[in-house]
């Protein structure tokens, strides 16, 4: 018996020639691809450390350490199966493996894919970054559908119908949803928060007649410290419907000041103080000045209305220029005999005869 003769002889169906055919596709196959898996992953990765982005960090980490061997194998004996008769069964479950690998694949890369891109989100908001709680529920959430969409595109590749599934887990999940609105949104407002970002961790907030510094952004609730030092506890959604004043978001704060001078000061006194004004408002540091006018004639005094503007929005700042402002008016009304007023009444008395 010579070697065609060999070769001719059927097992399983299959001749020789054919089972070693499928053995050479199945070694050529899962060797190929695993060589250049790792070879384009060596490549990467050397690229990546000469290079601050981190985009080729990821591509990197989805070749070498998201892509299986097994899932490879498993595509490689789909590929031998193809030069062979088999029987339909063996066929349709070597043929739903390799669907299920590649679904397998598809969601691991998925994976990876939601994680990068929820990093980059949170690495991207720095030392603003809200609690990592929110960025988890959003990774969490979207690898979940995800993989229910992979699943689900796998069972009708494999012949199962979906549409009565995807109708119960639609009706499933109206009733779930039902069950708890008000957790879902709470749920959802946080999420608002973590995307739209109306505040970040440390900035100083005023909502209604409540104020403080923002500590804790949760799934459910908002915790903001207060200025007297107890914790304020509120409700993402109740929060996301309140006007929302965000001081750490200012960019220069507004300052109106008024004083009071007494009716005995002489004309050119009062017409000389908004240039007084002026000019120490000028004097000082990180200020700009916008307007000082005589305004009103007081039950007692005689007001001038004053603006000016902290070019930033440390409260600190803003009080120690607002001292240094005062010390100089009073030195300066001192030096030119104005006098500031207070609440006082004059009583004329009228002799009888």
């Amino acid at each position: 018996m010579n070697i065609l003769e060999i070769f001719r002889i059927k097992v399983l169906g299959n001749e020789v020639f054919q089972w070693l055919l499928a053995a050479a596709i199945l070694c050529a196959v899962y060797i190929g691809l695993v060589v250049i898996r790792n070879y384009a992953g060596r490549r990467l990765r050397k690229m990546s450390e000469a290079t601050e982005s981190n985009l080729d960090d990821f591509i990197t980490d989805l070749i070498r350490h998201r892509t299986k061997r097994v899932l490879i194998f498993l595509f490689a004996v789909y590929a031998a199966s193809q030069v062979l008769i088999l029987p339909s069964r063996i066929a349709n479950s070597i043929s739903g493996a390799a669907v299920l690998a590649l679904a397998l694949q598809v969601g691991l890369w998925g994976n990876g894919i939601v994680s990068y891109l929820v990093s980059r989100r949170a690495s991207r908001d720095g030392d603003e970054a809200l609690n990592l709680e929110a960025y988890s529920v959003i990774t969490w959430m979207a690898k979940a559908g995800l993989w229910v969409f992979v699943i689900l595109l796998a069972l009708n590749n494999l012949g199962i119908k979906v549409t009565a599934l995807v109708a119960g887990l639609g009706i499933s999940g109206i009733a779930v949803a039902l069950a708890v609105q008000n957790i879902l949104g709470d749920l959802f407002a946080s999420l608002s928060i973590v995307l739209d970002r109306p505040f970040v961790i440390g900035d100083f907030i005023i909502v209604g007649d409540q104020m403080g510094s923002v500590e804790h952004v949760g799934l459910k609730t908002t915790r903001v410290r207060s200025i007297s030092g107890e914790q304020i506890v509120f409700s993402n959604t109740d929060l996301l419907n309140s006007r929302v004043k965000n001081y750490r978001r200012m960019e220069e704060r507004r300052i109106v000041f008024t004083i009071g001078v007494t009716y005995q000061t002489p004309k050119d006194r009062l017409e000389a103080i908004p240039r007084w004004i002026q000019e120490i408002i000028e004097g000082q540091e990180q200020v700009r000045f916008d307007r000082s006018h005589f305004t009103d004639y007081g039950d007692f005094s005689l007001n001038f209305e004053t603006v000016y503007f902290v070019t930033d929005r440390d409260f600190k700042l803003y009080r120690d220029i607002q001292q240094a402002i005062n010390l100089a008016l009073y030195r300066k009304f001192e030096e030119e005999g104005v006098e500031f007023a207070y609440p006082t009444q004059t009583l004329f008395l009228e002799k009888s005869d």
